[in-house]
């Protein structure tokens, strides 16, 4: 008995992970919509957010004098009450009850989306552990929009929000992203753009890079430059408004992957060269990054970087950390 015990055990394997699932447009009872607002400009907001506000029991909202503005220009009535990161325990307690009651609630930040370098994310979670459907209603982002029209490269990038305000930390934090060959965008106060610049200088180098403030206002602005040039700049003009900023990625292609080893810049050098050597004799790039990777004990990907690096030295154009005879991953958006 215990043997056929075991064999149906094995079997039968184990359990499968849960997997919960949302399909929005069946969602009954309560609902957490949670909908993207203007960053500055009023009129940039969607129909359907419009909609979704005029059609709520409630509006849980950042600062509801910032709300009742939007509310007014669309000549929306719906009740609105403050919820915000400082809300006590015993306002989201009450939210989640309305919901678990039948109650459709929208949640609205300041500007864009909630949770995204904004209050909501708590809500959001409370609301997935009691069971609640929560659906996203997209709108403006300073991020997207400072990244679409900075120049640099927009994929792929990566999200920072904002930054430690303590020196040491923030330095730290600088440090972790300063090997990712990814375009970085963080949110910044004025009153501590110019700490933060500074630290990124020490942290990133030289590395092109663009602020934008007051995104979609009257007074929207965009420097273009590297980053002590935006440093020097912002030194000597007062800043006002919300600061984007995006930073091109490491542009070594050896940092990128190669610091996570900690190997030197030495090391790097070496396998540049022991690459041209092997591809001298006749092998193919893929061989070739099999041989060195054998002598050096560096990373396959590391090599392949450093491979395309010298196809784009040598004119053959940027090609990215991508295996020869392999394509570019496909851009699945919709």
């Amino acid at each position: 008995m215990k043997n056929a015990d075991a064999a149906k055990g094995k079997a039968e394997g184990p359990a499968p992970a849960l997997v919960r699932e949302q399909v929005s447009e069946r969602a009954a009872g309560g609902v957490l919509y949670v909908v993207g607002t203007p960053i500055g400009h009023l009129k940039d907001i969607t129909y359907r957010a419009v909609e979704v506000l005029g059609a709520v029991d409630l509006i849980a909202a950042e600062d509801t004098r910032v709300a009742r503005k939007l509310l007014s220009a669309y000549g929306i009535k719906t009740p609105v009450e403050s919820y915000h990161d400082h809300s006590p325990p015993a306002r989201e307690k009450a939210l989640i009850e309305r919901l678990q009651s039948g109650a459709r609630v929208a949640l609205v930040s300041d500007a864009g989306m909630p949770g995204i370098s904004d209050p909501g994310e708590r809500l959001v979670r409370l609301a997935i552990a009691h069971g609640i459907p929560v659906v996203p209603v997209p709108g403006p982002s300073a991020a997207v929009a400072a990244l679409a029209a900075s120049g640099l490269p927009p994929s792929p990038y990566v999200f920072v929000g904002f930054l430690p305000r303590r020196d040491k930390a923030r330095k730290e934090a600088l440090q972790r992203l300063r090997s990712l060959a990814y375009t970085l965008v963080f949110y910044e106060a004025p009153h501590r753009i110019v700490p933060t610049l500074s630290a990124m200088v020490e942290a990133f180098g030289p590395r092109e890079a663009v602020l934008a403030r007051e995104l979609t206002k009257r007074f929207e602005t965009f420097w273009r430059g590297n980053l002590a040039a935006l440093l020097e700049r912002a030194e000597r003009e007062a800043l006002r408004g919300e600061i984007t900023l995006v930073v091109a990625g490491t542009p070594d292609a050896f940092e990128a992957f190669g610091d996570a080893e900690g190997r030197s810049g030495e090391e790097a050098q070496a396998a540049e060269r022991a690459l041209r050597e092997a591809l001298s004799r006749g092998l193919s790039g893929r061989d070739a990054v099999r041989v060195v990777a054998a002598e050096t004990g560096l990373a396959r990907r590391t090599l392949y970087c450093l491979l395309n690096r010298l196809a784009d030295d040598d004119g053959a154009g940027p090609r990215g950390c991508v295996r020869p005879g392999r394509k570019p991953p496909r851009d699945d958006r919709r």
